[in-house]
């Protein structure tokens, strides 16, 4: 059994490819936010294909943690010299092993925030990028506006305050440059927000504004935001997974990734100050991401969704189970040919149907074992910005939204806070204790739920929305989820 480090990666065995590079000459030209597990199976990994062609090598990734919970990931990385391993789970239950190199250093910010902003000061940092969740931008769903009261980035705009937060220290940082005279970074969100560049410059200019108008405005000007799309399924790490790696690959990882085969990223060609060459691994870079970041986000992201909150109350805890279920599938395809697809633009190169159809094989492979759970977490971040465009863009279009409303109906059932048997269920999110008590008002009051404004903005006055919804949540509590999806389903409305 090899445990993973810089310094038994010569034991590996021999089948499990390691990196070919020498990792002392790889400098870090990317400073990324939010080391997890999606960022370690995506953006690393196509970084980590360069260098092993030979190329980019000054183009290493510096690994910045900022919350309590990347302590661990501190630990790990810094036991294993940032090595880990990536495993492609395919369906057919093979399992392809990797061992990445291209983040060649992780600070935790708070051991040490000066040494971040060191690392953003650097000339050879030419690029941030982020992986902080949909909700760490800041960004109220219904006005578009910058949250300035949150306690983190309160903190920092306190004068005299060593930053704590992502936007604390890259503001920060690119004021020093200014005054140095050094050429900003370039900015890069890998989150699934539509339009995520422009969604980062408006919470980094806006904390900026609220610090230096002057600041802002030269952030606003000099600062490259590109868009971009991300896509790979990469549920989190178990032990069971962390055991099976070391049963068939004898190595002894601390923090491996499985993820499922599948991966794309589609990246705005828009940087100030030179990016990787990764049109040469697959990127696609484009002039306009929107098309392919609105096929993602409203058919795989809000398909999530769609699925999520039924499939739990109808007591599925694997995606792949649910996509086992012929209901569930009708219901997805449904939602997803006749409501989500009519609201996109036309994709290059993109067959809509075939992609449809795949997203349905990639969400029934068995061996990536993604949890529904999973899915259900942050629904307060995910719907908004998933779901609720489709709902408007289709009303808009004086169309019927007949899945979207009941996956909606769906979730405020979930948020009650107990399964269809009556246990409990674990609710992660932010906004978890008001929206259950407002779906548990829906009894007495119909659209308690809907009126969450700082969710739903308007919907709750939109009759053609709420009648639909008011008959469906009621079908979902009286037959249940699966049975109301059957009505549904029978009845020709979906």
């Amino acid at each position: 059994m090899t445990s993973l480090s810089p310094a038994t990666i010569a034991s590996v065995p021999s089948d499990v490819p390691v990196p070919s590079y020498r990792r002392d000459l790889v400098t870090p030209g990317i400073v990324h936010f939010g080391v997890g597990g999606f960022h370690r199976a995506h953006e690393a990994v196509y970084i980590d294909t360069l260098l092993r062609e030979g190329d980019a090598f000054e183009w290493g990734i510096l690994g910045v943690g900022l919350l309590p919970g990347d302590v661990r990931m501190r630990d790990v990385m810094w036991s294993q010299g940032c090595l880990y391993t990536v495993v492609l789970k395919h369906a057919d239950g093979i399992w392809q092993p990797r061992v990445i190199g291209s983040i060649v250093g992780y600070l935790y910010a708070p051991d040490d925030p000066e040494a971040v902003l060191e690392a953003l000061l650097s000339p050879r940092t030419r690029v941030v990028s982020l992986t902080i969740t949909e909700g760490g931008y800041g960004i109220d769903p219904a006005t578009g506006a910058f949250d300035l009261t949150t306690p983190a980035v309160s903190a920092d705009l306190r004068s005299g305050a060593k930053p704590a937060s992502v936007f604390g220290f890259v503001v920060e940082a690119l004021a020093r440059r200014r005054s140095a005279g050094t050429t900003p970074f370039t900015v890069v969100s890998c989150d699934n927000i539509q339009g995520n560049g422009h969604v980062a410059r408006e919470a980094f200019v806006s904390f900026a504004r609220a610090r230096d108008p002057e600041l802002a405005a030269w952030i606003y000007e000099h600062v490259h935001f590109p868009n971009s799309m991300v896509d790979r399924i990469t549920p989190a790490t178990t032990d069971a997974d962390r055991a099976e790696i070391a049963s068939r690959f004898s190595i002894e990882d601390g923090w491996p990734v499985v993820c499922e085969p599948f991966t794309q990223w589609v990246l705005e060609d828009h940087f100030g100050n030179g990016r990787p060459p990764l049109e040469r691994v697959g990127v696609q870079l484009v002039n306009e991401v929107e098309p392919y970041e609105l096929m993602k986000l409203r058919l795989l992201n809000a398909s999530h969704q769609v699925l999520c909150y039924a499939g739990y109350l109808a007591g599925y805890r694997l995606v792949n189970d649910v996509t086992a279920d012929p209901l569930f599938v009708r219901f997805l395809l449904s939602y997803m040919s006749e409501e989500a697809a009519p609201t996109l633009k036309p994709v290059p190169g993109i067959d809509l149907d075939e992609y449809i159809h795949e997203l349905v094989q990639r969400f029934s492979n068995p061996q990536i074992r993604d949890t529904v759970q999973r899915l259900c977490a942050n629904s307060s971040d995910l719907i908004p910005k998933f779901v609720l465009p489709v709902v408007r863009d289709r009303l808009a279009a004086s169309a019927a939204v007949p899945c979207s409303t009941m996956a909606i109906a769906c979730w405020a059932r979930y948020a009650m806070g107990t399964d269809e048997q009556g246990a409990p269920i674990e609710i992660v999110d932010s906004r978890a204790e008001r929206l259950g008590a407002s779906a548990r008002r829906q009894v007495d009051e119909p659209l308690a739920f809907l009126q969450n404004r700082d969710v739903f903005g308007d919907l709750a006055d939109d009759r053609r929305f709420t009648g639909p919804y008011i008959e469906m949540f009621s079908a979902v509590l009286a037959q249940g989820a699966r049975g109301a999806l059957s009505s549904l389903l029978s009845g020709g409305s979906c």
